[in-house]
């Protein structure tokens, strides 16, 4: 039993170190400031969201120590990354999910990712930053909301489900065009972030519009983006403008913390049968080119665009669905490579 003598602490706490590294597939330096072992006490706090796994953890963590009757507790403290630009005032970290063409389905994918945070963790908001197509109303189940302001300077962002949001589409009406110049859709873009009374969260998902352009540029230049994570599908088309995409970002300075593979595959809702319809491995060549993590494939499968197109979720209607862990991995992977990044930078 490793805790039977005082004279091993160090030996104890390096055996705990060695297994949350191999757990979490990290270099022992990473991890060692996460443990703290009191007289048969370990508490061990990670600086990312990943609540699913904790059980897990603890189970591991008492076999590597070979003692049951250990009083292990897991903490989550979000790490804010470090910016060039001031931080939003209450927001430690906002990820831009883009996507260097339209419909690989970007915005399924920011809806998923926030709500599966929400899941492992952590405090999530989102912003749609799709100024002329904003879809996150719809989504949310909530596109007749109208915000509201308590002290007549900033917007109350909507609340869906545990998520808070804004939105240009809470303004305009849904029928409405919004046929503005590309100045004025980055002052409106502008104003949604910093005239938006955001409260406490670890992260902010903003849901980019497709390309690379006027808006685009603005959130690269005024906004304090703690990475980026690009959408993209297998196909060639797709994989050539998440090239573009991935360009942008290491033009303007702003870390990618790795590639999702949209509609990596079909799933057949009835007999679970997988085809690849929209060709394979694009990601896997992409992320191997790029040296950039393939933070997750996820699947075309009915029951996503269902839960969509209702307003409500899978993560909040079907956490227990095969999909929902599928985004949820998706979601630890983005927070890890996060702090990865804030780690590299600092």
């Amino acid at each position: 039993m490793l805790f039977g003598s005082k004279n091993n602490k160090n030996i104890e706490q390096l055996s705990i170190v060695e297994c949350i590294s191999r757990f979490f597939e990290l270099p022992i330096v990473s991890v060692e400031s996460w443990v703290e072992v009191k007289k048969g006490t370990v508490k061990v706090t990670l600086p990312f969201a990943s609540k699913s796994l904790h059980e897990e953890l603890i189970k591991q963590i008492i076999i590597s120590a070979e003692d049951t009757k250990l009083d292990i507790s897991i903490d989550t403290q979000i790490v804010s990354a470090p910016t060039k630009i001031a931080k939003i005032p209450k927001v430690k970290n906002v990820i831009a999910v883009a996507s260097g063409k339209g419909g690989v389905g970007k915005s399924t994918t920011s809806v998923n990712l926030a709500y599966a945070l929400m899941a492992e963790g952590a405090k999530v908001g989102i912003l749609d930053a799709d100024i002329y197509g904003p879809s996150i109303p719809i989504m949310l189940g909530n596109p007749t909301a109208k915000p509201s302001s308590k002290d007549n300077k900033k917007v109350e962002p909507i609340s869906a489900h545990g998520v808070v949001a804004s939105s240009i589409g809470y303004f305009v009406p849904a029928e409405d065009a919004t046929v503005w110049r590309g100045p004025m859709a980055s002052k409106a873009l502008h104003q949604l972030i910093n005239e938006t009374a955001w409260p406490e969260l670890d992260y902010l998902i903003v849901d980019m519009p497709p390309g690379t352009g006027d808006i685009q540029l603005t959130m690269a230049q005024q906004v304090p983006l703690s990475g980026a994570v690009v959408v993209t599908t297998p196909q060639d088309l797709a994989l050539a403008d998440a090239i573009k995409g991935i360009a942008m970002f290491n033009k303007v300075n702003i870390p990618v913390l790795g590639l999702v593979e949209n509609m990596s595959y079909h799933l057949c809702s009835q007999c679970g049968h997988k085809e690849a319809i929209f060709s394979e491995q694009g990601g896997d060549k992409l992320s191997e080119k790029y040296n950039l993590p393939l933070l997750g494939k996820l699947p075309l499968n009915i029951d996503i665009r269902q839960h969509a197109d209702s307003g409500k979720p899978l993560q909040v209607s079907n956490p227990e669905h095969a999909l929902s862990e599928v985004y949820r991995q998706l979601a630890r992977q983005t927070s890890k490579y996060c702090y990865l990044k804030s780690v590299q930078i600092a």
